[in-house]
């Protein structure tokens, strides 16, 4: 088990869904999202999640080389989500890492923004489970559905319905971040914010720490694309937990640049001793 998530909840059952519908959650915007978007992107999350840890096994079994796993299986799982998109939702843009972006998105007000595999070095590494599934659909730029799933510890968060966010079993503040950030700014991190600061892969990974009560911020100042922070920042949203670059403004998406600088995921309380250390640097 990875250093950074022996700390998730336990395994979650699956939400209970609402009724189906195709009314839009406020019942009036033309394109606003519905019930059954929620539904999708959860369902989406955990089916190509539970395809890659059969894949991944498969892949350990025979021995595969890890570059062409992790890149197999990023490949599997885009087609299985691109396809499903396409059947259930053929008037909606997508966006996924794996796919070609001909720009064609920047007309439509719909766009789905998909990593199908989050933390590939970790999958290929037998004994890390910090790596997930990544579905989020975006209404105006704004992610207002989304889903992370969580394939080796079998859990996955969704927009689907309320989330509780547990308080943190620890007497110091916990934030997680990327390895790199860990090198370079890990022990100011820690020594600024009296913080326990643990860093390992994986965008989803980091932000679902947050959202089970394992850490109480995700930071990173490097940059993500778009599919990195997208359903992350969905769920976490719904969660309601601050979301934002760190200049303190909110993420949006489908825009021209997919790269941006920088995110905060964290407890509201947490902000703004976080995003005041970041202006002080």
């Amino acid at each position: 088990m990875s250093v950074g998530t022996d700390r998730l909840a336990p395994v979650t059952e699956p939400s209970n869904p609402p009724p189906p519908s195709d009314e839009p959650v406020d019942g009036s915007r033309e394109g606003a999202a519905t019930p059954d978007d929620h539904l999708l992107a959860e369902t989406l999350a955990q089916e190509a999640g539970e395809m890659l840890v059969e894949f991944r096994q498969a892949g350990f079994d025979a021995q595969a080389n890890p570059w062409s796993l992790q890149e197999d299986a990023d490949m599997e799982a885009h087609r299985f989500i691109v396809n499903r998109l396409a059947e259930v939702r053929p008037d909606d843009a997508v966006l996924s890492e794996e796919g070609h972006d001909d720009r064609s998105r920047m007309g439509q007000k719909r766009v789905w923004i998909v990593d199908p595999l989050d933390g590939s070095n970790s999958f290929s590494s037998r004994n890390a489970d910090d790596w997930a599934v990544h579905v989020a659909l975006t209404v105006d730029g704004e992610p207002v559905c989304g889903a992370v799933s969580m394939p080796s510890v079998g859990d996955v968060a969704s927009t689907i319905g309320p989330i509780d966010v547990p308080d943190v079993d620890s007497d110091r503040p916990i934030v997680v971040v990327s390895r790199q950030t860990m090198r370079w700014h890990g022990q100011g991190l820690a020594d600024a914010l009296g913080a326990r600061v643990i860093g390992f892969g994986s965008a989803g990974a980091k932000a679902m720490a947050v959202i089970r009560g394992s850490a109480d911020a995700y930071f990173t100042d490097g940059g993500l694309y778009e599919w990195d922070s997208c359903a992350p920042v969905a769920v976490a949203l719904a969660a309601g937990l601050h979301c934002s670059r760190l200049d303190g403004s909110t993420p949006t998406y489908n825009n021209a640049q997919l790269f941006a600088p920088g995110l905060l995921i964290c407890r509201p309380e947490m902000a703004e001793p976080i995003l005041d250390l970041i202006e002080i640097r």
